[in-house]
């Protein structure tokens, strides 16, 4: 039987791409597309796919909000991460909302047909560089999701938390306070909250120096 699978991206030329890789497959089959996270939700529920191939930067709802609302319906879709992002939070977060692979968009074909597999059987599958890095080692253990929360745990005054991620990504819009509110369904006092300890981790005075930060390393993408 043919594994099932959603691809959530906001640029249809990714999705068809993607979409003509997966169908040189015989054991693969694309039941859906969606462009934002809302619709992602949405169709995902919806169709109940086997596997979810999930962007992380999305109108609407963010990828790491879709994983973390599926999560909590215990919904058994298998969610794949394919972003543009190599920040170790952006890894861990998703890992710890219950994502099982994470790979970056530009993996070859043929990573991502293996890690549709790898994923699909319950397995974690994270590309093998940033495992290395983050696991010290090229495999990484099935329980992937409570060691991603130990890590961020241990280290939680470091790293930003998948809230204060959505907050950089409407700066990065060049939303106000009054905005970034009405996006995530905040009062403007919470997004003022979420900003001070944005700038305490990251070490920085201001908007500005926040956003070339998150930029030069990556943790976000102005694409």
């Amino acid at each position: 039987m043919a594994i099932k699978i959603l691809i959530a991206d906001d640029h249809a030329l990714l999705r068809q791409g993607i979409k003509r890789v997966l169908n040189f497959e015989d054991d693969l089959e694309v039941i859906g597309e969606a462009e934002d996270g809302q619709e992602t939700l949405a169709r995902t529920l919806m169709l109940q796919p086997d596997v979810l191939l999930l962007d992380l930067n999305m109108p609407g709802l963010s990828g790491l909000e879709v994983a973390r609302q599926l999560k909590q319906t215990e919904c058994p879709t298998k969610i794949v991460a394919l972003t543009i992002h190599d920040s170790d939070n952006y890894v861990l977060e998703l890992l710890k909302n219950g994502a099982l692979g994470y790979l970056l968009k530009d993996v070859e074909p043929a990573v991502l047909v293996k890690a549709i597999h790898v994923v699909n059987e319950g397995n974690a599958f994270v590309y093998p560089k940033l495992a290395e890095r983050l696991f010290g080692s090229l495999s990484i253990s099935d329980d992937v999701e409570t060691k991603a929360r130990e890590m961020l745990d241990e280290s939680r005054g470091e790293r930003l938390t998948a809230r204060e991620m959505d907050v950089l990504e409407c700066i990065a819009k060049g939303f106000s306070n009054q905005d970034i509110g009405k996006a995530l369904g905040l009062s403007e006092k919470t997004v003022k909250n979420h900003l001070t300890s944005i700038f305490h981790k990251l070490k920085v005075n201001d908007r500005t120096q926040a956003l070339v930060y998150v930029l030069k390393n990556k943790i976000i993408s102005l694409d």
